[in-house]
């Protein structure tokens, strides 16, 4: 595989992490600085990873891997961002003058659940990679330092926003990460 289609591949698997981190930038009260750093290498990390659990799992588990990829994709994100987005219209019915803690605060916990869904897509492109004899170590490092540079630039873009969005921005975040679940999911399912 040659470097620009192996970039494109990276940048491709990315995009769901980069759409997440814009969300999570938007949303979060405390996504700062070491936040988005952290947030961007593990995606990266992830999206590395999974390919490479893709490539060793081999053929043998392809049917097993893209049969639930897209629930596990459709649930997560779904969950994560349907509440994101309940909380968002709550505080819009309900606007207060006064300041207060919102308590949308971004844990390890978020981070593990969003980093899994996005790179679920990775492992099958690890499939595809044993079959095509690529260097997976090479290939997986490429992806991990594409995705990591690619969402050190969502977060910081997502935290521009949300500092001018306030709540709304949390009711786009939410709405992005539900419509990056049942993309994944009809993708998965009809295409």
């Amino acid at each position: 595989m040659d470097l620009l289609t192996l970039f494109m591949l990276a940048v491709g698997l990315s995009m769901d992490a980069f759409a997440v981190s814009i969300s999570n930038g938007m949303s979060y009260t405390n996504y700062r600085s070491k936040q988005v750093i952290m947030a961007a290498v593990a995606f990266g990390l992830f999206q590395g990873l999974m390919p490479t659990f893709g490539f060793v799992g081999g053929r043998a588990f392809a049917s097993l891997i893209t049969a639930v990829d897209h629930w596990l994709a459709l649930i997560l994100l779904g969950f994560i961002g349907g509440k994101m987005v309940i909380e968002s219209i709550e505080e819009l019915k309900n606007p207060s003058d006064e300041p207060k803690e919102t308590g949308k605060s971004f844990t390890m916990k978020l981070l593990i659940m969003q980093a899994i869904a996005t790179s679920i897509d990775a492992l099958a492109v690890g499939i595809s990679l044993a079959a095509l004899n690529v260097n997976i170590l090479y290939a997986a490092a490429f992806i991990t330092v594409v995705t990591t540079v690619v969402c050190l630039f969502g977060g910081l873009l997502g935290k521009k926003f949300g500092e001018l969005l306030s709540t709304k921005a949390t009711l786009a975040g939410g709405l992005i990460l539900v419509a990056i679940g049942l993309k994944i999911f009809i993708e998965h399912m009809f295409m």
